[in-house]
């Protein structure tokens, strides 16, 4: 089942590329959170989504009531080889095992393929789903429309 804006986010917990468990819930009440599911690390577009938001995201760096999280079906080792070659700084997580459960719950796993789809989801500080897109694999997303739903929030 997709979630929708209006509902509660699903609460997970997972690896970053460091191994740190990132909770969800961690963040309620605290700041606002955009969590971006991509298929693959070293894909061509998966590597322009991420570079993107690591160079054209400021909101990531300069808002403290904002958290970046992207999650991918990868492994935690191979989130850490990506975030060391790209630089990149925020929260790569690994919805490793079970096998894209948390891609599952928000409704961007694609079974066929056994990876998530291109979804982003911002969640508000109560922990509701303000605003989602959901692409296609191939076609990679507009980094600007993030910093719109937030400026929403503000």
């Amino acid at each position: 089942m997709a979630v929708e804006i209006g509902d509660e986010a699903p609460d997970f917990e997972l690896p970053d590329q460091h191994g740190t468990p990132v909770k969800l819930s961690s963040f309620r009440g605290k700041k606002n959170v955009v969590v971006v599911f991509y298929p693959l690390a070293f894909s061509p577009v998966c590597s322009g989504e991420l570079c993107g938001l690591r160079d054209s995201f400021p909101e990531a760096t300069s808002r403290e009531d904002v958290e970046l999280i992207t999650v991918s079906v990868d492994s935690m080792f191979t989130h850490r080889a990506w975030a060391d070659a790209e630089k990149f700084e925020f929260s790569l997580l690994a919805d490793f095992w079970p096998h894209g459960a948390v891609a599952k719950s928000y409704g961007v796993f694609d079974e066929d393929k056994g990876l998530a789809t291109r979804g982003t989801f911002v969640i508000d500080k109560q922990g509701k789903v303000t605003w989602k897109v959901v692409n296609p694999i191939p076609e990679a997303r507009d980094i600007a429309d993030y910093s719109k739903a937030l400026s929403a929030l503000s």
